[in-house]
């Protein structure tokens, strides 16, 4: 399996397609809160894990804000769950955010997912809040170098 930080509009509709699988189709999200202004800018990185027969597995998105590295939409399809996907993703991610010389990573976890975010170092730093009317917690992890 191979992540590989999205260069071309293949990459991005793979990206794309798994965010839709998992977020509008399997959690019901609301396409309107899905998509967002970030998804066209060329600042901002997406990340996607294959299979070695070229299925797009997981996906992530990474921003820079107010100094900080901001991860967004880690998700994984229900077929690569457990598999190590996300955490390749969330690798590829902090190696990313070090080239870029950020000590920060930040990031808005559904409740369920603080466990996998807990075992990559991260630390929840916020009361409960509603993202697309599913229940988050803002967590951070600190990078060493």
């Amino acid at each position: 399996m191979t992540v590989k930080k999205v260069t071309d509009e293949l990459g991005k509709q793979a990206a794309l397609k798994i965010r839709n699988d998992v977020f509008v189709v399997e959690q019901n999200v609301d396409p309107a809160l899905e998509w967002d202004e970030f998804d066209e800018m060329a600042s901002v990185d997406m990340f996607v894990d294959y299979a070695e027969d070229g299925t797009a597995l997981a996906t992530g998105r990474f921003r820079v804000k107010d100094g900080y590295g901001k991860v967004e939409r880690i998700c994984t399809q229900k077929i690569a769950r457990g598999s190590g996907s996300g955490r390749r993703i969330m690798e590829a991610i902090e190696l990313e955010a070090k080239k870029r010389g950020l000590t920060t990573l930040k990031l808005g976890a559904q409740l369920t997912a603080i466990p996998f975010y807990e075992k990559l170092g991260y630390e929840t730093c916020s009361d409960v809040f509603l993202d697309a009317g599913i229940k988050h917690k803002e967590m951070k992890k600190t990078l060493t170098y």
